[in-house]
């Protein structure tokens, strides 16, 4: 057989894969952020057995790809701190909360302070170590904030304060 047709590697089970990166900050979730953690964490494990399964295994990186994000995901779930917004006070902003506010022209926009792996600002759902949540935090309804922004600082109002998705307060 001729050496071109030799893979030299087939001796590797791994390919060399950079590990995510996990955040610094202390990662607090709620019990929506928990939940989709571990069903991440459950989609991730059937996906590599379903790739252990195959027939043709000679492609790795598939499976390191999974194995990868599985640590992570694991690593997530191990420093995941709990925070239930059902029994934070509504008296001020804080983690777990939706918080409506009103620009200087009087548009009003909710956002949702939740976890780091959560956040989605198409959903209004900021992650707590955001420049917005940042200036929100503490606030109580009728303070006025100014949101540092790349674009200019943007003064908002605090005009409610309550549980997520409009469930009643506490």
């Amino acid at each position: 057989m001729s050496r071109a047709f030799v893979n030299e590697d087939a001796g590797i089970d791994r390919p060399d894969l950079p590990e995510l990166p996990l955040s610094p900050h202390p990662n607090y979730v709620t019990p929506r952020g928990l939940a989709d953690l571990r069903a991440r964490l459950e989609a991730r494990l059937a996906d590599l057995a379903a790739l252990r399964a195959r027939e043709e295994r000679l492609d790795k990186l598939p499976e390191a790809a999974a194995e990868r994000d599985i640590r992570w995901l694991e690593a997530r779930l191990a420093s995941a701190i709990l925070v239930d917004p059902a029994a934070q006070d509504l008296s001020g902003v804080a983690f777990g909360l939706a918080v409506t506010v009103a620009d200087e022209d009087g548009r009003e926009t909710v956002y949702e302070i939740t976890g780091e792996d959560e956040a989605d600002a198409a959903l209004g759902r900021i992650a707590p170590y955001s420049p917005l949540a940042r200036a929100l935090i503490g606030a109580q309804v009728g303070d006025e904030v100014v949101w540092k922004r790349p674009a200019g600082d943007l003064t908002l109002e605090v005009v409610a304060i309550g549980l997520p998705g409009g469930q009643p307060g506490a």
